[in-house]
């Protein structure tokens, strides 16, 4: 080692000293806490030799860079510690809003001051460095610039000149579509609620508000009617004030199929006329309702096969019609004054100030409606019903031919028969069948000869089929086997079995056994829906809430189908059937819940009833709860839950038990209905503390004593106990002015609603939607999106869902992978988080091979990606698309910036395998960026040695309360110290080293001049 290595190597050991004992500093003392123009800013610093000091200003952007801004340096004199006060200039695009002159930027995430002293010698050395962190301001929050007056024409006209050809007007609603796809309408109280705001144009708003009494506009509404209205009237368009009234237009059909067209007038007076045509059944129309003034144009276009019916009628109204369209809400369908038409909507589209008088001859189908061809497949269903129903007659006819003819039978039929001749039979032309229709034709057949010749229906016909695929699929090894169940699932479809809809539905979504095939999937849910089922509900309301495949984000449309499952899962919970199931969400990789799932030959089960029988009261709530609710795998057995409530009452004198078994009284739930001892245990209860027993008394003394003074007392003493059942009821009164000495009050029932909702009941979750999806003027807003994630809850506690959750999860318990996989698909493609990660979880494992590899992959970047844009998502799927990120797969390229958004979400939810994850890529020489660490609450540490940043992540996952993760976090943490021990040692001999080599020439010239002195002495 030459002597300059060892001067070089002595030199930064003398730095790194100074830096630790402080020979440096440098701090901001006043930073701002934003992004401030022209700030004075002072900064403390001092040096021990001649240095820099330098101000920067780091800037990270939502783009993933970093911008590194030198602001001012000056010359550090060594000596004692100056304040120096300097103007803090920062970018215009990070202080003020762009304007033309000052230019437009990316989204700033983070904003760093940083102030360093640096030295010159050997490179650019940092000896003491502080920063301050400024919160950037959004957009719209900075302040407008104000420029020089005299700014030179030429330079002024340069920076406008890309901006100017940039601008535009801001967008307004002069078209609105008020529905852009396709809404399935079971023809009950629910619909799509829209509002308008006014116009942001002073010129367009002023034409609106001139033309409210002179409206001046059209409405295009598509609609396929499947069958009239049951009631008088049933609604396809009409609008609401904030006063509950009926005000311009208002669109109904009557059960003759006329439309019924009502206008408002300017003095609250109404008038409406029927339409001189009928809309027909089943086929595309396309509504048309132009105002002019006080003309009415109505119009109808009708699509049959190839055929166009066009009609049109004008009709003048007596008064000045009122049409305000940001007053109330409009509603497509179904609302909560009547019932919506039973059929289908097409696009629905507004427009607000003009006139279309070519539109019924420049006509056109929107796109939509041509490609998911729901008028083809009903057709064709229509057809496939005549066939079956055309081979069921004759069946049942030959059926009783062959009775008639076997109670009197001739002599020769007797010798035909002894001697087995040959009959020589000729099949019916109507026995004749296609192929893929020959299972439906010897079901139908079969059907026939079971019921003794008795015709059967077509939904029977439709039951068997379902059951013969799900044989199938039950058989099947592999995903390939599946495309010979399928044509089974959409026969049985055909033949209004909703089970077999869905089904279908699924498999052409998530391409299980066939190529995926989005349009057919969502006309197959479309179908399912409008016949109600609830998976369907749930499958198109999850569809429109996130936009996927190909549907627009509609939150109104998607509130449509929750409101309407959320509505059955309150009444199904009152009607409990062996059909339900209590939905948990079970998650397959948590060990300690699948091994709580029993059933009642299992040695859990077994062991609670021996607990029970000896008295322990949990023991007989637990069974009870099992047996009422389906839960933990135990099958639904209504009459002996009912018979441990009655053990846990009557016998242990349980307060809980009390209180089931005097609702299942009152109610008549697997025992005779007998209020007046449910009454007498819900006294019991009561006296024992039982807060639920309490809301139940109320609601007796409300319901059948009709005593609300009495009612409203015990319902405000549960409700500071915390019942969320109270809180409801004490809404309902309000809401109704039954409240004793109160009137009527809206807001007041609003807030119970929403106490009730937040501690977690299911009606009040519904009601607290329905206010926000119309809002209540003058006191609650509308917010739509936020009424969707309510009805979402509500309806993902249906029972109907939980069954098919209890069935892939014994499927999955029993090693049936396929049948587990398909049942979670059924709840994943509906919206299900926790379905959603098990799908993804079991493709990950891939048991047995059963998927091809390809498809496990493709299955698990799409259900984990859907899982972790749940409100509550599993982390452990952060983890798993971090790592697919990470790794590289097929045609997808490493991606870890990608990654470390996923560990950090993780990290960020108490994951310790995130904390570790990040730690392991900072190891790898991969800089975390300053994003990420602000969000950790570790941007100090951007600028730190890399060991520090470990030490730091190292130790947040081993002190996680994951008490797994404490020793391989240790072991990493420990290794970190390892190499900080391993640096400090090389770097210690070294400095020996050289220390050794400068210092012994000077040890021999003292040690030589000692001996020297010595040597003269002696002579």
């Amino acid at each position: 080692m030459d002597i300059h290595t060892v001067y070089k190597y002595i030199c930064r050991f003398c730095l790194t000293v100074q830096v630790i004992w402080g020979l440096d500093e440098v701090k901001i003392l006043n930073p701002p806490e934003e992004a401030l123009p022209d700030h004075l800013l002072e900064v403390l610093y001092s040096c021990d030799e001649p240095a820099t000091v330098q101000l920067d200003c780091v800037v990270s952007f939502e783009t993933g860079t970093i911008s590194t801004l030198l602001l001012r340096r000056w010359a550090c004199v060594p000596g004692d510690t100056k304040i120096r006060a300097v103007k803090l200039n920062l970018p215009d695009w990070l202080v003020y809003r762009a304007d033309g002159i000052v230019p437009d930027s990316h989204w700033v995430l983070s904003c760093i001051l940083r102030a360093s002293v640096r030295h010159s010698g050997y490179g650019d050395t940092v000896r003491a460095q502080h920063v301050a962190a400024l919160e950037p301001k959004p957009y719209l929050s900075r302040r407008v610039k104000q420029h020089q007056l005299c700014i030179a024409w030429g330079t002024q006209m340069l920076q406008l000149t890309k901006q100017f050809f940039q601008k535009q007007c801001a967008l307004e609603q002069e078209t609105v579509h008020l529905l852009s796809s396709i809404y399935a309408s079971t023809g009950e109280r629910f619909g799509i609620t829209k509002t308008l705001d006014p116009h942001r144009s002073e010129v367009l708003e002023y034409s609106r508000i001139r033309a409210i009494s002179f409206p001046w506009c059209t409405f295009s509404i598509w609609l396929y009617v499947t069958g009239y209205c049951q009631e008088a009237l049933c609604g396809i368009f009409h609008h609401i004030d904030s006063q509950n009234n009926y005000v311009t237009p208002a669109l109904l059909l009557t059960n003759s199929g006329h439309l019924h067209i009502q206008m408002n007038g300017e003095s609250v007076e109404s008038s409406a006329f029927l339409s001189a045509f009928k809309v027909p059944l089943n086929e595309w129309c396309n509504l048309i309702v132009m105002l002019q003034g006080r003309t009415v144009t109505v119009g109808m276009v009708c699509l049959d096969k190839d055929q166009r019916t066009v009609i049109s009628s004008d009709y003048m109204f007596r008064f000045t019609i009122i049409l305000d369209d940001t007053e109330g809400y409009f509603v497509i369908g179904g609302g909560k004054y009547i019932r919506g038409v039973e059929g289908y909507f097409g696009p629905v589209v507004y427009h607000r100030n003009r006139i279309l008088p070519g539109i019924m001859s420049d006509f056109y189908v929107p796109d939509i409606i041509q490609n998911s061809n729901l008028a083809g497949w009903l057709q064709t269903c229509h057809e496939f019903h005549l066939e079956m129903n055309t081979k069921i007659s004759g069946h049942s006819l030959k059926v009783k031919q062959r009775t008639e003819s076997g109670t009197c039978s001739h002599a020769f039929h007797k010798w035909m028969v002894k001697q087995r001749l040959p009959s020589n039979r000729q099949c019916e032309p109507w026995e004749a069948a296609a192929p893929h229709r020959r299972h439906a034709a010897k079901l139908a057949q079969l059907l026939v000869l079971k019921h003794g010749g008795r015709p059967v229906s077509l939904h029977a016909l439709g039951r068997a089929l379902y059951s013969l695929s799900l044989h199938k699929l039950g058989k099947a090894s592999s995903a390939e086997e599946v495309s010979r169940a399928l044509s089974l699932l959409l026969q049985a479809g055909c033949l209004a079995d909703t089970r077999a809809l869905h089904m279908s539905s699924v498999l052409y979504s998530a391409g299980l056994g066939t190529q995926k095939k989005p349009i057919k999937a969502w006309l197959l849910g479309l179908l399912g829906a409008q016949r109600d089922d609830r998976l369907a509900l749930l499958h198109l309301g999850h569809l429109h809430q996130q936009g996927l495949q190909g549907q627009p984000v509609d939150p109104d449309l998607a509130y449509a189908y929750y409101a309407n499952i959320a509505h059955q899962t309150t009444l199904d919970r009152h009607n409990p059937s062996p059909q339900q199931t209590t939905v948990e969400p079970i998650f397959l990789n948590n060990d300690e819940m699948l091994n709580i799932q029993t059933n009642e030959n299992h040695h859990i089960f077994q062991w609670l009833k021996h607990q029970a029988r000896k008295g322990v009261t949990e023991a007989e709530q637990a069974i009870a709860r099992m047996l009422f609710w389906g839960q933990q795998g135990v099958t639904p057995n209504i009459q002996e839950a009912v018979r441990h409530y009655e053990r846990g009452a009557v016998q242990w004198e349980d307060p809980v038990s009390m209180y089931d078994y005097g609702i299942v009284l009152l109610q008549g739930h697997g025992v005779k209905k007998d209020v007046s001892k449910g009454i007498t245990f819900l006294k019991k209860a009561m006296d024992k503390g039982h807060v639920p027993a309490m809301n139940a008394l109320a609601w007796y003394y409300e319901q059948f004593e009709k005593d609300y003074k009495q009612a409203v007392q015990l319902w405000e003493q549960a409700d500071l106990l915390m019942c969320p059942e109270a809180a409801l009821n004490l809404g309902v009164i309000y809401s109704q002015g039954l409240y004793p000495g109160k009137a009527a009050n809206q807001y007041m029932a609003y807030k119970y609603y929403l106490k009730s909702a937040e501690r977690g009941n299911i009606r009040g979750g519904i009601l607290i939607a329905d206010i926000w999806t119309t809002g209540m003027p003058g006191f609650v807003n509308r917010h739509p999106s936020d009424a969707v994630l309510w009805v979402k809850w509500a309806a993902e506690h249906n029972g109907y869902l939980g069954s098919i959750l209890r069935k892939a999860l014994d499927a999955y318990l029993k090693n049936d992978m396929f049948m587990s996989l398909l049942y979670y698909l059924m709840a994943a493609e509906s919206g299900y988080a926790a379905a959603q990660f098990n799908v993804a979880y079991l493709c990950e494992q891939n048991s047995g091979g059963f998927l091809d590899p390809v498809y496990a992959s493709d299955c698990m970047w799409r259900y984990y990606n859907l899982t972790i844009q749940s409100q509550n998502p599993n982390t452990y799927a952060f983890i798993r698309m971090g790592d697919l990120f990470y790794e590289r797969r097929g045609n997808r390229q490493k991606n870890l910036f990608s990654a470390v958004q996923m560990y950090t979400q993780a990290a960020l939810r108490s994951n310790p395998q995130g904390w570790y994850n990040l730690g392991l890529l900072a190891e790898e020489g991969y800089k975390l960026p300053l994003s990420t660490l602000t969000a950790l609450g570790l941007s100090e540490l951007y600028l730190a040695d890399k060991d520090l940043l470990l030490v730091a992540l190292y130790k947040r996952c081993r002190d996680s309360e994951d008490t797994d993760s404490f020793f391989p976090c240790s072991l990493a943490l420990f290794n970190v110290y390892v190499h900080q021990t391993q640096m400090h040692y090389k770097a210690a001999i070294k400095f020996c080293t050289a220390v050794a080599v400068v210092a012994a020439p000077t040890v021999l010239l003292i040690v030589l001049g000692t001996f020297r002195r010595r040597f003269l002495s002696l002579h």
